[in-house]
């Protein structure tokens, strides 16, 4: 680039986007990058406040930064998304599909960090709906050297360092336990929240069963429900350390691998993890999923309906941004809960 004065730039190639701001009229672009410059445009760019103007001089050691921009497109996008054309330096890319957004953030971060360019995304581990903006892309300067996208390039590896994972519904089984509701003493209001919220995703109740807190009783009927094709078993209830609440030794009998039996997150901390030995989910629910708005369930729900694993790190790393405000209104996804980083 060159800087000129806007009144000398006649015949010159415009190197970058010029928008026009007018308060509650117009955000646009006037002038793209590639025009030529004629003599009837230069009242516009004085309007728009250039009195110097940027023309382009090519040099082969540097990028324009639509060129930028899509190198850090290229570098987040995967399957199940698009992206749209440069506007102003920038690119976003767009959901095809409703699905589980992951980011890869320690590479995000290496990208980020090196300063002159930048990937703005949604927060990574939560649903998004087909037509939802995923990221924007674009470089700091006008101009970069292309050793710097290079090095970008070598930060992000072989991999897209976004993913947009379809959902996949799928038939489970609940297990309602506690003698209270078994022997009729209070209504199940559990279950009808459980049917509500995996739903939304849907999926179809196949198997459901009430038990008292007899631990050997929930062992076959969870088995069961896994035996009758069940992709997944939900425990209600009985995951604290009372005595008499044995669902969480119940799923271990099973032969489940633990994953993990709490969770940082409020409300939520007595969230059970588990996988059948053949990788199907078995959950033990804390009785906050039952009047809550929002707990460790929801924040858990779009990796399991996504094939996505639950792992002991992902969990611990819950515990900034784990706590649930119980705001009068519920703002969720659109709140700070399970956003840490």
């Amino acid at each position: 680039m060159k800087l000129i004065r806007t009144e000398d730039a006649v015949g010159h190639v415009l190197c970058h986007d010029i928008t026009q701001i007018i308060k509650g009229v117009t955000k646009d672009t006037v002038f793209r990058k590639g025009h030529i410059i004629a003599e009837e445009d230069i009242p516009v760019l004085l309007s728009v406040g250039k009195d110097n103007i940027y023309v382009w001089e090519k040099d082969e050691s540097m990028l324009h930064e639509d060129e930028a921009a899509d190198i850090l497109r290229a570098i987040c996008q995967s399957g199940n998304m698009h992206a749209t054309a440069p506007k102003e330096g920038k690119i976003e890319l767009i959901a095809d599909i409703d699905g589980l957004l992951l980011v890869d953030l320690e590479k995000l971060r290496a990208i980020n960090a090196m300063g002159d360019m930048m990937i703005a995304t949604r927060p990574s581990g939560f649903m998004v709906k087909k037509g939802d903006k995923l990221c924007g892309t674009r470089v700091i300067p006008l101009v970069i050297a292309k050793e710097r996208m290079e090095r970008a390039k070598k930060l992000a590896g072989s991999e897209p360092i976004m993913r947009l994972v379809p959902i996949r519904p799928r038939k489970y089984g609940l297990v309602t336990t506690g003698n209270e509701v078994f022997y009729g003493r209070i209504k199940d209001t559990f279950t009808p929240v459980v049917e509500a919220k995996l739903a939304e995703y849907g999926c179809e109740m196949a198997e459901h069963v009430i038990l008292n807190d007899d631990h050997e009783k929930i062992t076959a009927a969870i088995k069961d429900m896994l035996d009758k094709g069940c992709e997944m078993v939900f425990c209600s209830g009985g995951m604290s350390v009372d005595p008499d609440d044995k669902t969480p030794l119940a799923i271990k009998n099973t032969d489940a691998r633990i994953v993990s039996y709490g969770a940082p997150v409020l409300p939520g901390a007595m969230f059970l993890m588990s996988y059948y030995p053949d990788g199907r989910p078995i959950c033990g629910l804390p009785g906050c999923v039952m009047y809550a708005k929002r707990t460790i369930f929801d924040l858990v729900l779009p990796y399991l309906v996504t094939d996505t694993p639950v792992t002991a790190e992902w969990l611990a790393g819950l515990g900034n941004g784990g706590l649930c405000l119980n705001c009068p209104v519920c703002h969720f996804p659109n709140c700070g809960f399970g956003k840490g980083i």
